[in-house]
C-alpha cells in the first residue's frame, strides 16, 4: 500500500475537534459520525464527514461496525521496564532497587536493547498507542535502538537517555560531564529527525546532584525545543527524601525550577502529593503532568487528584507508566483512572477519558498541533476500535443507548482484544486478524 496513495475509510469516528480548558467544555468540542469517511493522503487527513457527503470515493476500505478514534498518547512510560512489569511487593523505592535497577543494568548491550525496543513498540502499536514518552536507561545503545526502531515504523515517538549520577547502583551511575557529553550527542542524532524528537531524562531529583541539574539546564538552553520528562511528588518517602538533599530548595518541584526545567515542553510523571504553590507553579510554567492509575495504585503512591488538576488549569495527559503500571492498554488504564478518581468522588465520564488518552494527551506533550484528532492536515494516526469481541461486551454493547454509554464500557470492560488495527502516519502497522492467522 503506497504511502502517497490516497486512501478512503468508512467506519464509525469519534475524536475532539478543540483542547478544552476545562472538564465542561470536552463535550461541545466532541465529534461522533456513526458513518464517515475518513480521507488521508501522504501520511496526514485530508478531511472527516458524513459518508452520505463523501460516498463518490473509489476503493474505499469498509470498516462498518468498527469505531475509529485518535491514536493513543502515553505521556510516562519505560520501556526497559516491560520485563520487569508485574513485579510484587515493594513501594517506589524498594522497588527500584530490588527489580528497576537490575533489569535496567542489560542495556549496556546494544542487541538486548534492539530486541526489547521491537517487543516494546510491538506491545505499543499492538495496544493502540500511537505515541509515547519514553525513558530509556542510562546507556545511550538504549535511546539509539528505541529510535532506530521507531524510525523504521515512521512513529511518532519522544525518548530519551536517563540521567543519573548518585544514589543509584554503581552500575547504572555515571559522571555530570558524561551524562551531558552522551546526551548532547543523542540530540545532535535523533531530535527532529522525521517523526522523533528528544526529551532530557533525568531519572527523578534524588538520583541527581546539582551538577548533573546543571548540565541538563545547559542542554535546555542550548536545545530549547526539547522537551524534559521526570518524576515527581509519587511517593511521601521519596519526597522526604529530596527534601532532605535539596534543603535550600522550598520543596521537590522548586528543585527543577531552580535549574530552569520547567516549562512548556515539561512533563512531570505522578505528582500525587503536590503543595499548592507547587500547582500553580506547573501552571504559570506551562509545564504538564503524566497521570498513572495503574502505577499509582501498583505501587501504593496515592491518588492523583484530576479535579484539582482542572481547578488549576496544569495539562495532563495518561501514562500507562510501565513496568510498574501493570498494562500498556489505555483502555484499562483509563478503567482505572475512573476508579481512582470515583475514591475522591470525582465522576470522570467516558469523554473526559478519551479526550486525556488523545487530543489532551497531545496538548500535554505539545503535540496537538500535529496528531491528536482528524482535523485536515493532522498526521494520520489512528486506531480501530471492534467495540464488542467478548460475549459480555456484545451484551453491553447491544444495549448502550448512546456513545457515550459504548465508550464507558469499552475503558471497563476493553482491552487489547479491542484493537482491530492500528494506522501510523496513514499505514496500518498492526491488525489483529493477520496475527491471529500467523499464530
Amino acid at each position: 500500500m503506497s504511502v502517497t496513495a490516497v486512501k478512503a475509510i468508512r467506519a464509525s469516528f469519534f475524536d475532539f475537534s478543540a483542547t478544552a480548558q476545562e472538564a465542561e467544555a470536552i463535550a461541545d468540542c466532541a465529534r461522533y459520525i456513526e458513518d464517515g469517511l475518513l480521507i488521508i493522503e501522504a501520511g496526514r487527513v485530508v478531511s472527516l464527514q458524513p459518508w452520505k457527503e463523501g460516498c463518490g470515493n473509489a476503493d474505499v476500505i469498509d470498516l462498518r461496525g468498527k469505531l475509529i478514534v485518535p491514536g493513543f498518547v502515553d505521556t510516562h512510560i519505560h520501556y526497559p521496564q516491560t520485563e520487569m512489569i508485574g513485579a510484587f511487593g515493594e513501594q517506589l523505592l524498594e522497588w527500584l532497587n530490588q527489580y528497576t535497577f537490575p533489569v535496567e543494568s542489560q542495556y549496556h548491550c546494544p542487541q538486548h536493547a534492539a530486541q526489547m525496543s521491537a517487543f516494546f513498540l510491538h506491545q505499543l502499536l499492538s495496544n493502540g498507542t500511537t505515541t509515547a514518552l519514553v525513558f530509556g536507561t542510562v546507556h545511550p545503545q538504549s535511546v539509539d535502538a528505541l529510535f532506530g526502531a521507531a524510525e523504521a515504523l515512521n512513529m511518532r515517538l519522544i525518548a530519551g537517555k536517563v540521567m543519573m549520577d548518585r544514589n543509584a547502583p554503581d552500575y547504572l551511575t555515571e559522571t555530570p560531564e558524561t551524562s551531558y557529553q552522551q546526551t548532547r550527542e543523542l540530540i545532535e542524532r535523533w531530535h527532529n529527525r522525521g517523526r522523533l524528537s528528544y526529551a532530557l531524562t533525568p531519572r527523578f531529583a534524588p538520583t541527581s546532584s546539582p551538577a548533573l541539574l546543571e548540565k541538563v539546564q545547559q542542554l535546555r538552553t542550548a536545545f530549547p525545543d526539547t522537551w524534559l520528562h521526570t518524576h515527581l511528588s509519587e511517593n511521601p518517602q521519596e519526597i522526604a527524601w529530596v527534601k532532605s538533599l535539596f534543603p535550600e530548595q522550598e520543596g521537590y518541584l522548586d528543585v527543577y525550577h531552580h535549574y530552569q526545567l520547567t516549562g512548556r515542553r515539561s512533563v512531570f510523571a505522578h505528582c500525587v502529593h503536590l503543595e499548592d504553590k507547587e500547582w500553580d507553579c506547573l501552571h504559570d510554567t506551562q509545564s504538564s503532568i503524566a497521570f498513572c492509575p495503574t502505577s499509582n495504585l501498583f505501587l501504593g503512591s496515592g491518588l492523583f487528584n484530576l479535579q484539582r488538576c482542572w481547578q488549576k488549569g496544569v495539562k495532563m495527559g495518561i501514562g500507562t507508566d510501565v513496568g510498574a503500571g501493570t498494562t500498556f492498554n489505555l483502555l484499562q488504564t483509563l478503567g482505572e483512572a475512573y476508579k481512582v478518581c470515583q475514591l475522591q468522588q470525582y465522576k470522570l465520564s467516558a469523554c473526559e477519558a478519551f479526550y486525556h488518552a488523545t487530543l489532551g494527551g497531545a496538548h500535554a506533550l505539545d503535540l496537538d498541533n500535529a496528531i491528536g484528532n482528524f482535523n485536515p492536515g493532522k498526521e494520520a494516526d489512528f486506531v480501530v476500535l471492534d467495540p464488542a469481541v467478548s460475549p459480555l461486551q456484545q451484551l453491553r454493547i447491544s444495549n448502550s443507548k448512546d456513545i457515550w454509554e459504548k465508550l464507558f464500557v469499552l475503558m471497563t470492560l476493553g482491552d487489547d482484544r479491542n484493537i482491530a488495527q492500528t494506522w501510523v502516519n496513514g499505514q496500518p502497522v498492526w491488525q489483529r486478524e493477520e496475527k491471529e492467522r500467523a499464530a
